[in-house]
Formats: C-alpha cells, sequence, structure tokens
C-alpha cells in the first residue's frame, strides 16, 4: 500500500493541484489583506468625518455630491471584500481543484470569473447598503462614525439580525455557503460565471443582516467590523458554526429588547 500511496502522493496531477491551491490561496489572502490595509488605513473617511470627532458641536453634514457617492461606494464594496472573501476561500479553493481534474488546465481563468461573479453580488449589495447610508445621513440619524443616532432603528436592527438568524432561510443559505463539494456539484452546469453569481447570492442570504449591524456600532468602528467579519467567519466554516449562529441570534435579539427598552424609558 506505502508505494501505491507515494506514486498517488507524488504524482504529476497532485503536484499540479498544489500549485493550483496555493496560487489561488495567495491570490485570496494578497486581495483580502489589501482590501483590509484600505480600511485600516482609513482611505473611506473623508476630512468631514475626521472634522465631526473634533469638533462635534460644530460638524455639519456634508452634501452627497456623485463623487462622495463614489466614494462611500468604494467604501462598502472593499469592506465587503475584506469581510467576504476570507468566508469564501474553501468554496474557491474546491473550484480551482475540480476544474484542473476536469480541464487537465490552468484553473486560473475560471477562478478568476468565479471571483468576478462573486464580487460583482456584492458590489450590487453594497449599492444598497450605499443608498440606505445616503437616507440615514439625509435624515441625520447617523453618528461620526456613521452609526444610527436613533435607538428605535438601533433596536429594530439588532431584533431582526437576531431573528433572522433564526430563520429556514438563514440556515439554508448557510447549509450553501458551508457545503462546498454539495454546492458546486448542484450548479456545475452554470458554468464558473452563473455558480460565482449563485454563490455571492447565497452569501448575501446567509450575511446580510449580520452586515446592517454595522449601521449600529458604527461603519467606521473598526474593532466592530472585525468582530463581525470574525462570527461570519466562524459560521461558516468552524465545525458547530451553525451553533455559534443561532447563539449570536438570541444575544442580538436580548440586546435589541434591551436598547428598545432603554430607548422607550429615556426622557
Amino acid at each position: 500500500m506505502c508505494p501505491v500511496k507515494q506514486v498517488i502522493a507524488t504524482s504529476p496531477l497532485e503536484r499540479l493541484l498544489r500549485r493550483d491551491r496555493a496560487v489561488t490561496l495567495s491570490a485570496l489572502l494578497a486581495a483580502s489583506l489589501l482590501a483590509w490595509a484600505y480600511i485600516l488605513s482609513g482611505a473611506g473617511m473623508d476630512m468631514s468625518s475626521m472634522e465631526m470627532n473634533a469638533m462635534p458641536e460644530m460638524a455639519m453634514p456634508r452634501p452627497w455630491t456623485p463623487s462622495y457617492f463614489a466614494l462611500m461606494l468604494a467604501m462598502w464594496a472593499i469592506m465587503m471584500l475584506a469581510m467576504m472573501l476570507p468566508s469564501a476561500v474553501p468554496m474557491v479553493l474546491l473550484f480551482t481543484t475540480i476544474e484542473r481534474r476536469r480541464n487537465h488546465a490552468p484553473p486560473y481563468a475560471a477562478t478568476a470569473i468565479f471571483a468576478v461573479a462573486y464580487g460583482v453580488v456584492w458590489s450590487g449589495f453594497s449599492v444598497v447598503v450605499t443608498l440606505l447610508q445616503w437616507m440615514l445621513d439625509r435624515l441625520a440619524l447617523l453618528s461620526s462614525a456613521l452609526a444610527t443616532t436613533n435607538g428605535l432603528i438601533a433596536g429594530a436592527i439588532l431584533i431582526a439580525a437576531g431573528v433572522y438568524q433564526l430563520t429556514p432561510l438563514k440556515q439554508a443559505c448557510l447549509r450553501g455557503c458551508r457545503s462546498p463539494l454539495e454546492f458546486i456539484s448542484r450548479h456545475w452546469n452554470s458554468g464558473p460565471f452563473g455558480i460565482g453569481l449563485r454563490h455571492g447570492i447565497y452569501c448575501v442570504g446567509c450575511c446580510w443582516m449580520m452586515l446592517l449591524l454595522l449601521f449600529v456600532g458604527g461603519i467606521m468602528n473598526l474593532i466592530w467590523v472585525a468582530v463581525i467579519a470574525t462570527s461570519i467567519l466562524v459560521e461558516k466554516v468552524a465545525p458547530r458554526g451553525p451553533w455559534l449562529g443561532y447563539g449570536v441570534g438570541a444575544a442580538l435579539i436580548a440586546w435589541g429588547v434591551w436598547t428598545l427598552h432603554d430607548y422607550a424609558t429615556t426622557p
């Protein structure tokens, strides 16, 4: 048995598969690190936000010009890349491996198409949350850290996010994200772009309410961003990730009820 194992382990195909996975993983890690570096550098925080932190009593809302909207959209899109790409690594690596085995050719073009399609879905989500940010800002309901200043809205988001964690739709989307082999085998005929789109849709369906929590803790609160990203990652890849999701859901509901109670009893 040992000689057979050695032949299999050192076959040209296995060496190619290991190289493909290494190249793909390196590219994904580089993209994720660059996105986090952008966030940590504060590139999405404009000068008016910094001035509001320093002199809140003198702060004036910044007008939403097309260039400012584009800046906020870019910030959201890159933040989604930083937060969601790590949890997509198992799916992308498996896709790369299957693509090599099927075609016996470098899988990088197909993997890139898959990744682009995945990014397209999250770019669409970024447009939606940018519009939501614009609406809240126009109603003067955002702080300088881009967190809602209205306890009723914050409590409602917390409770809605907690309840969604417990719904069948959430669990169905989470299963799609946690079972790469089953997902790819089911949707393989869609092609790289179609599979990437479907995976992106499943990920949005799994995580969209958790991401709206950014409006509770603050989009500019990097610790809060990291906490949400870590929770999403663990829920998708850890052996008992779904149970974490249930616990998070219960905690969010309790937090939301407390927030609403505090809002109702505050003069």
